[in-house]
């Protein structure tokens, strides 16, 4: 079915990117509302900082042993056990969320969506050819950007039946889809040959004998200086992320005083602007461009952050015009960085790095939610200027790593020569 749209897709990125939209459409729909959902049932600015990073300490955790449990499970094992138990089991506890401790206990469960993560990047990047990677990750994108087309939805169920009500509805409708797409992806996709002889060799070892090969992974990491670049602009991507997704719409709604009920038209508008950049101006950028549009993006999504500090209006055109720089932003930013740090790591060893990147990003990404916290409540602009910050930093890592990776052209040509 998805061959005719998609025909360079073959094998488990089809079978993956078919099913995606089961899991993107829902979370699209509660995502936006999340923060306030909690705010609502009467979690504080505290509360909900300590809630995320306690849910990003788990993932920690997890992280450390996803790379070993995709291993020793098998890619396709993996993502199907650990999916219904991280996302499956957390959406039905949200939906019936009475406090604090119902929170905190979905925010541990879903800490050990490392596991799945892991093992998808695995089962999707593993058969396919390097050069069709960033096509891979395009579509991915994509899915996620007509995905954000339905969260008005969201606003529909919140206008119609309260935030609390229309929250725990959309967290049913996630936990039925969600569990669809998880034992569709598995009755469509086949273990990868990596997948196979990396469960092969971790039957005859340990736990502990595959931790003591983290460590010398560790050190051998700590030597490839191009490597730890492009690693460090992922984890400043991810940290801007999770700050941002926890606190720009408590921002929109308690600072600005934006109604609640309209905040979903926002990524509605982004959706539809990261469709029209895919269409028009993607396609213009050539291969040996790709670094400046990441940096490109960088730029345009710190100046997309810094408007709504500088200028903190209620203005429909002002937000807009936010919003459209940091769709923009994202989508020649996204899919061109997620193909680069997976074109760095080498299939034979994708599981165990991926998940020492994890628990890297994880490190520096566990304490934005408490940081977050207490900046919003000092002031409710500097979880912004921190993103912004971390947009400006990742653009001087890449500028690095494009000179550093110029300089390793040269060497062997020079040496030729």
């Amino acid at each position: 079915m998805a061959k005719p749209f998609f025909p360079r897709l073959e094998g488990n990125s089809r079978g993956c990117l078919t099913f995606e939209p089961f899991f993107l459409i829902p979370y699209s729909m509660f995502s936006t509302y999340a923060t306030l959902y909690m705010y609502e049932l009467g979690l504080t600015e505290l509360n909900i900082g300590w809630i995320t990073t306690i849910g990003l300490l788990v993932q920690v955790f997890s992280s450390l042993l996803s790379g070993y449990l995709t291993d020793r499970l098998g890619r396709k094992r993996a993502i199907l056990y650990f999916d219904l138990l991280s996302w499956s089991l957390a959406t039905l506890l949200w939906a019936f969320s009475q406090n604090l401790w119902f929170f905190a206990a979905a925010a541990v469960i879903n800490g050990f969506q490392r596991v799945p993560h892991i093992a998808f990047y695995c089962l999707i990047v593993e058969d396919t050819r390097p050069s069709d990677r960033t096509y891979v990750f395009t579509l991915l994108q994509i899915i996620g950007v007509i995905g954000g087309l339905f969260a008005p939805l969201g606003g529909l169920l919140v206008h119609q039946y309260g935030m609390v009500t229309g929250m725990r509805i959309m967290y049913v409708l996630a936990f039925l889809f969600m569990t669809f797409q998880f034992v569709g992806r598995h009755l469509t996709t086949r273990e990868t040959e990596a997948g196979i002889r990396k469960r092969q060799e971790t039957r005859e070892l340990g736990l502990r004998e595959s931790m003591i090969e983290y460590g010398g992974a560790f050190r051998d990491l700590g030597a490839e200086r191009n490597l730890l670049l492009i690693f460090g602009v992922y984890i400043l991507f991810n940290f801007q992320a999770t700050l941002k997704s926890t606190y720009l719409y408590l921002y929109l709604a308690d600072y600005i005083q934006l109604d609640s009920g309209i905040l979903s038209m926002f990524p509605a508008v982004s959706s539809v602007i990261m469709l029209l950049t895919l269409w028009l101006l993607m396609p213009r950028i050539p291969d040996q461009s790709e670094s400046r549009a990441m940096m490109a993006g960088f730029g345009l999504s710190a100046l997309s952050n810094a408007m709504l500090v500088l200028y903190p209006s209620a203005s429909f055109v002002w937000i807009g015009l936010s919003t459209i720089l940091a769709a923009v932003g994202l989508m020649i930013s996204s899919p061109y960085l997620e193909a680069a740090v997976q074109n760095a790591i080498d299939d034979e060893k994708r599981a165990k790095v991926f998940s020492m990147l994890s628990v890297l990003i994880l490190v520096f990404t566990a304490p934005a939610g408490i940081i977050g916290g207490w900046a919003y409540k000092l002031d409710p602009r500097i979880p912004l200027w921190l993103v912004t910050a971390a947009f400006v930093a990742s653009y001087v890592l890449l500028h690095l790593y494009r000179r550093q990776t110029a300089y390793k052209d040269t060497v062997p040509q020079q040496a030729q020569q």
